[in-house]
């Protein structure tokens, strides 16, 4: 029999107060919890966008970062990153740092589905190529920070919440943002 996923559930500090149940968060009453969030990059300064499968229960097919996941319980979150990089697009990473420890969301989909998080974000260099996993991931590509500016700027809708709300305090997208509003 298959072990349930659990998440970790957190106060307003990030405190762990609990586990539950994944499929239990992830509704139209999302409890506060654990994830993170991760934009890898390729040895050109792309950064990797991938599409969500399309029965993904928040946000299907929606274009967003390289890839999200949810620590287990006792798990440490760097741990986390490197085995959901393994499983959703069997990648291997290094030089992965912690770029925004205190980033948190709070959105709702199209079908009612809160996002409720505290999602230490990440970035990380690709060892080798994407082979996504087709249970997550529809589609990946390689786009330069400054065409994935852009395309935030002008189709926001088509992004995940989480995407967006990320590129506008990542250095990697900020710069981008400065030049792009120098050039105008």
């Amino acid at each position: 029999m298959d072990e349930i996923e659990q998440v970790i559930l957190v106060d307003d500090e990030g405190n762990q107060i609990g586990t539950a149940p994944k499929s239990s968060v992830h509704g139209t009453d999302t409890a506060l919890h654990l994830a993170f969030s991760c934009h890898v990059l390729d040895d050109e300064g792309r950064v990797l966008v991938t599409r969500r499968a399309l029965h993904k229960r928040t946000w299907p097919g929606v274009w967003t970062n390289s890839f999200c996941g949810h620590p287990r319980p006792a798990e440490p979150v760097l741990n986390a990153v490197k085995r959901h990089a393994d499983s959703e697009l069997g990648l291997r990473l290094n030089d992965i740092e912690l770029a925004l420890p205190l980033f948190r969301y709070r959105a709702t989909d199209a079908s009612g589905i809160v996002e409720n998080e505290i999602c230490p974000v990440y970035i990380a260099r690709a060892e080798n190529l994407p082979q996504p996993n087709p249970l997550e991931v529809l589609e990946t590509q390689w786009v330069h920070p400054a065409d994935l500016v852009t395309a935030l700027d002008s189709a926001e809708w088509a992004f995940s919440p989480w995407l967006v709300l990320q590129a506008r305090q990542l250095d990697l997208f900020v710069a981008q943002r400065r030049i792009q509003a120098g050039a105008r």
